[in-house]
């Protein structure tokens, strides 16, 4: 087994991160966020689903089902798209919407890797932009960065991506989302830091210019993954000099 390799400097102005895997637990997503949605879905549902900010995602849905589709077959179409880990963006609006009742109710706190706590104050205290990008919507990062174990973070971002501009695993995603912070920062794709610890994002973000390190946390991967095709590869944010 390679010994890990810590990360020399990195001349780059702009961050990006990931969240599931990369800043937090995915036991977190697994075992806390995903049960409470499916759980609360169905009320949800019959609570709010005349609500404009739920109504508009349900008849997303039931777009792909057909005209006639009732709120009971949409949502019996979500409840399934959860238990497969479905990455559909209406789905993960609606999840957003219940995890934010939640984290309001004082039902959980989202965890956060001290380390990765530490270095994301320290790379904003150095000025340097933080931009996060996530399966999770906007509305979803938002809520996790503001209710952490640590405290609001949320200040310390200057941006969020999700779903919308495209697929993680996509390189046009990362071109849009090049252009965006381009447009906030004058900053380069290839002055732009992905972290994350999925390989395929990585290598979609390195084909769009970035620069890409591989997060591969014990935690969450017990067997180190050595041949990370090339990217950069850190068991914590504290190896990475900025």
């Amino acid at each position: 087994m390679n010994p890990v390799q810590h990360s020399p400097p990195v001349p780059v102005p702009v961050i990006l991160v990931d969240i599931e895997g990369t800043i937090g637990s995915i036991a977190f997503v697994r075992t806390v966020l995903f049960p409470y949605a499916r759980r609360q879905l169905p009320v949800w549902i019959k609570e709010h689903g005349q609500e404009p900010e739920t109504r508009r995602w349900l008849d997303a849905v039931a777009s792909e089902l057909g005209p006639s589709a009732s709120d009971e077959q949409v949502l019996a179409r979500l409840l399934h798209w959860i238990d497969e880990d479905r990455k559909h963006t209406a789905l993960k609006a609606l999840q957003g919407l219940l995890w934010r009742d939640g984290y309001l109710r004082g039902e959980y706190q989202s965890h956060l890797y001290p380390d990765a706590a530490a270095a994301l104050t320290t790379w904003r205290q150095k000025g340097h932009p933080l931009f996060v990008y996530s399966s999770g919507s906007v509305a979803a990062q938002q809520l996790f960065f503001a209710h952490t174990v640590v405290g609001n973070l949320l200040p310390l971002f200057d941006g969020f991506f999700d779903t919308e501009v495209g697929g993680k695993r996509e390189v046009h995603s990362y071109q849009r989302i090049a252009q965006r912070i381009g447009e906030r920062t004058g900053c380069a794709a290839t002055e732009i830091l992905f972290l994350s610890d999925v390989i395929e994002e990585l290598d979609a973000a390195r084909k769009a210019q970035f620069q890409t390190v591989l997060v591969d946390r014990r935690e969450d991967y017990p067997a180190p993954r050595v041949e990370g095709h090339g990217h950069r590869r850190v068991v914590s944010f504290l190896e990475i000099v900025i």
